[in-house]
Formats: structure tokens, sequence, C-alpha cells
């Protein structure tokens, strides 16, 4: 989507961010035309950061997994804060370490003396902190862990009321030119109000609420779920999710997968847990403009149940925006919507497309098709979104 105003946003990275709080805004602002650079110190463009997932998994304290790398596309040395509109610095352990780097500490204090955005989130207050940012009473939010620090740095303390669960928070917080989240499950609203803050404009070209349904089950691709659908969120779409033999509520576990050194293919590992929006028997079709279908193995799982395969084609039949990327693709072969159509594809899916009677184009990360939206894979995802605003009838300028 063209912009009539450039903007750019620098990603402070490093070793265990938190993944789901890294490669959200990273896609979502590069699908609407915002340049970002993702650097850390002491490593340069080219040099790669391992990333993990936090998630609570049935103890008291959440888990951390590895989940996988992300690349460093600038070097940190040649940042200079007044190229930059915004410094995003995801949660994770990376952050205790980078509070001690005099540079990274230097940087922070440079964006906020420039009144720039900074865009905190779970545990990366601590930058703040570090910086003396928050003294006099900066209102700001984090994991609760976190909250005795931002009072004792002479930060003011909010949290969203009538919470039980840090799962319940939708919220977060927006102090001048510091935006604060509690971590990843508030990314929807942290998104939107990121985007409005650098004078993002969403128009729409129907008189009503777009409205998304995602099709999944356990092992979908963790940012082929999380990315769009907070997205979406962010954009103000009526978002759900649903699978069949879940309740809203439940619980659908992700998968990410990373391509190690000298693997042929990608690692599939654990990621984060998705809780189901929508019971099945309460969705309608003629609720929603489109159904997405995300990648990974889930799609093994939805091809097997006539209910899915029944509910897209339904879909199909109301001439209804259809979209998948990856492995997604298994479930509309099995339904049809393939056929005639040209797909974007990886190697792994060539086969199932060309049986299905579509054209699989290779090399091109997205395809849009009259209402059918494809992706090759979720590194593809900054395409997928741009695309699938435009079959939503949405436009964000800025």
């Amino acid at each position: 989507m063209a912009s009539a105003v450039q903007k750019s946003a620098l990603l402070l990275c490093g070793d265990y961010m938190e993944a789901y709080e890294t490669i959200v805004p990273l896609y979502v602002l590069q699908s609407f035309g915002v340049s970002v650079h993702c650097v850390s110190p002491n490593r340069t463009a080219g040099d790669r950061c391992v990333m993990s997932a936090h998630d609570f998994l049935g103890l008291e304290l959440y888990t951390e997994l590895v989940v996988d790398q992300l690349t460093l596309n600038a070097n940190f040395d040649d940042v200079t804060p007044e190229n930059y509109d915004v410094i995003i610095i995801p949660g994770g352990r990376f952050t205790e370490l980078l509070s001690a780097d005099e540079k990274c500490v230097d940087l922070v204090a440079r964006f906020a003396e420039s009144k720039k955005l900074i865009f905190t989130s779970c545990h990366s207050q601590v930058m703040l902190m570090a910086a003396g940012i928050l003294a006099g009473g900066v209102k700001c939010t984090a994991f609760e862990s976190i909250k005795p620090l931002i009072e004792l740095s002479g930060g003011e303390w909010w949290q969203q009321p009538g919470i039980q669960s840090m799962f319940e928070i939708t919220d977060c917080v927006k102090d001048g030119n510091f935006v604060s989240m509690v971590g990843w499950p508030t990314l929807g609203h942290g998104i939107k109000v990121l985007l409005e803050s650098l004078g993002a404009k969403v128009s729409s070209l129907k008189k009503n609420q777009a409205s998304v349904l995602f099709l999944i089950g356990d092992y979908v691709e963790d940012y082929g779920i999380n990315v769009p659908f907070r997205a979406l969120q962010a954009l103000g779409c009526k978002v759900d999710a649903v699978t069949p033999n879940k309740k809203k509520r439940e619980v659908c576990a992700t998968a990410v997968y990373d391509l190690e050194e000298g693997r042929q293919i990608p690692a599939e590992k654990r990621g984060h847990n998705f809780f189901v929006t929508a019971s099945w028997d309460d969705v309608c079709v003629d609720d929603y403009d489109c159904v997405v279908v995300p990648g990974g193995r889930s799609p093994e799982l939805l091809v097997m149940n006539e209910k899915a395969v029944a509910l897209v084609k339904n879909f199909a039949e109301k001439d209804k925006v259809i979209a998948s990327m990856g492995q997604g693709k298994l479930l509309l072969a099995a339904t049809g919507v393939l056929k005639g159509k040209r797909c974007a594809s990886g190697k792994g899916m060539k086969v199932m497309v060309k049986v299905a009677g579509g054209e699989a184009v290779m090399g091109k990360g997205c395809v849009t098709d009259g209402k059918l939206v494809t992706a090759a894979s979720a590194t593809d995802l900054p395409a997928f979104l741009s695309d699938l605003s435009t079959a939503l009838g949405l436009t964000v300028m800025f």
C-alpha cells in the first residue's frame, strides 16, 4: 500500500527476545510500507538473534521455549535516532543484558530526548528505567513482576481494571511518546496504538466492519495465526478463530518452523498457545467476509474433518474471500477451491496444488487470483497481509 509519507522504525533485538512481540510488529509495519531496521549491539547486518516463546504451560510461571532466529538487516553502529519515527523494544531476557550496555541505554535516551515514539512490551520497560525516562510519574504497564521497579524508578504503574488473568488484558497504555504493553496477549490493541501514533489512517470500502474467521487446529503455524489475527484486530476488523472439536477459550498448540544450519527442511518447535475465540456451533458463514486457513500441521487435521471441509466450501459457494498460507492449501485442495486458480507455493505444496487443478506460482511470496489470496510461507506474511487487507477493502495510509 503506497503512502504519502515514508515511515521508519528501529527494532532493537537480542538473543532470547520474545518471538511473538518481535515478529508481529515487524511484519505488520512492513506490510503497510514502513521501513524496519533490525539491529543488535556488537552485531551487524546478516547476523542472527535467537528468539524464544514465553507461555504458561501448567506451571506457576511462564516457560521459555527457544523457537527460531531473526536475521538482522542493519548495523547498530550506523543508527541515528533522527532517521526513525519509533524504536520498538520487544520483551524477553535480552533486555537485562542491553540495560547494562551504555550504547543501548544512550540510544533509548536519545529517542526520548527527540520526542520519538518508544514502544515497549512485557520486560523491555527495564530499558526505560535504565535511561532514567520514567522519573516524574510516566504512566507505564508491564509484566506484573516489573511493577516494583517501575515505581522505584519514579514511574506510575497502570493496570487494566477488572482483570483476573494476564490473558484477559486487551489494553496497553500510552503516556506522551511512550507506549507500553503487558505482553503479547495485548498486541492487537498495541499495534492499533502504534499505527495511530505513527499517523496511520485506516479506511474501508465497506460500510460495515470487515469480519474474518480463522480456521485452525493443534499445531497451526504460530506466526501464521498470530500475525494476521493481531493485525486485523488492529485495523478494526471483527476477528474470530475456531476449530471443529474445541470450544471458545480452549487452547490450540502452535508450531514454529526453524531452518537450522545444515538441514534440508525446517525443524518444528512448540510455539505459543492460541485461545479459540468462538465455539464451532456458534459460527455462521454469513457473519464473515473471509475465511483464513493458516499453515503448519493443523491442515492435516482439518482435511480429515468433514465439518471443516464443508465450512470452506460454504465460503466458496457464497463467493467470499478465502485466504491461506503454506500447508493451509491442503485443506483448500480438498474443497476444490484451487481448481483453475493461480496460487503462491513453496516446493512442499507444489504437487498438492497441481493435483488440485491449480497453478503453483513459485518464487512469488503472495498471489491474489479473484477472491483467493495465498502465500507460500510465513515469511511472506507482510505481502499476505497487504493483499488480504486489499481484498477486504481496507487501506492503510500514512
